[in-house]
């Protein structure tokens, strides 16, 4: 029973894809909880379908505000012998209504029809989304992309299928800009490739995304982290006055900080450690040459001062601004920089 079940756990793995190799088959699974890699599956698969078939007839329905038997009518074959389409909105909110015909469908689905059916997370309807994997048809994985690591790899991958070079100052920098919000950064990325005719550096997305919230802070962050104390208080002192709040300005220097003390920790070479890490090849490369400015004390002090401000921004303390620049001042006298 055992080999059975390791069997059939192998078998649901191998029929995950990613977002961007969702393609059409007679029932597609889109499930997690990332709405803007769900839309671009949804979009991918429905334009596929119609280049392949360009009077395919497209219908949409909603699993919460189900109707019985709208299934079975949707999908049934036209007159004009056309295929279908049918794109199945909020299983996470499925009625009973649908899932009794969405498990009878999948014992007999119908010829010339695509079924995608679009779940965003949760245990409602779990029995529906065993019976399609156990069934083998392909599950497009969206999840959110959480890790800077996860969100350059996107910018990267955006910008080639785009016919475009983006360095990799570029691409950090752009993550650090917009890369709150997935679909923003999708946005940037589009705008970058329409707009460039060269290879885009750090420069060109400064210029286009600089003034960014996310992008302010990491400027400070790198300054005080290359030992310039004065830049770093006056570009910290400018980003406060124009409404910048202090808990992104905290974040940013504590990112900083823990990717120095990852990589000044880890042997081997860039790419070994990049490997282990999780990390961009090229960004490694940059925190060994930052880490040669710090000693293991200077970098101890700077993570301990950028954990009790995050606490102190965060409402422990009554002045949250004396709690930063004190917190940028120790981390720039704590680098061995100008």
């Amino acid at each position: 029973m055992a080999a059975a079940q390791n069997n059939r756990a192998k078998s649901v793995a191998a029929n995950t894809v990613s977002w961007r190799d969702a393609s059409p088959a007679a029932v597609v699974l889109i499930s997690g909880p990332e709405e803007y890699l769900g839309i671009r599956a949804m979009d991918s698969i429905r334009l596929k379908v119609r280049t392949a078939a360009p009077d395919v007839e497209v219908s949409k329905l909603n699993a919460g505000s189900y109707e019985p038997g709208s299934l079975s009518m949707t999908v049934a074959p036209s007159l004009f012998g056309e295929g279908k389409l049918v794109e199945v909105e909020g299983l996470e909110a499925m009625n009973d209504a649908f899932l009794a015909d969405a498990m009878k469908y999948l014992s007999r689905p119908e010829d010339d029809v695509v079924l995608v059916l679009r779940h965003s997370g949760g245990v409602r309807g779990k029995k529906l989304l065993d019976a399609i994997k156990a069934d083998g048809w392909p599950v497009v994985d969206c999840q959110p992309l959480k890790k800077d690591a996860d969100k350059v790899s996107f910018v990267v991958a955006e910008f080639k299928a785009g016919g475009r070079r983006i360095e990799g100052e570029a691409v950090q920098a752009l993550v650090n800009a917009v890369g709150a919000n997935l679909s923003e950064l999708a946005a940037a990325c589009n705008q970058l490739i329409a707009d460039a005719t060269t290879a885009v550096d750090a420069a060109t997305v400064d210029r286009y995304y600089g003034g960014r919230v996310e992008a302010t802070a990491f400027k400070v962050a790198d300054a005080a982290m290359a030992g310039n104390g004065p830049l770093a208080l006056s570009t910290l002192r400018h980003a406060l006055s124009t409404g910048v709040d202090p808990v992104p300005l905290v974040a940013a220097l504590a990112a900083k900080l823990r990717t120095l003390a990852k990589v000044a920790g880890a042997k081997g070479s860039s790419a070994m450690i990049a490997k282990s890490l999780g990390m961009q090849p090229w960004l490694v490369e940059q925190a060994q040459r930052d880490v040669r400015r710090w000693t293991p004390e200077g970098l101890i002090r700077s993570i301990q001062v950028i954990a009790e401000t995050d606490a102190q921004v965060k409402g422990l303390s009554r002045d949250p601004v004396y709690a930063v620049e004190h917190a940028v001042t120790v981390i720039a006298s704590s680098a061995r920089g100008r």
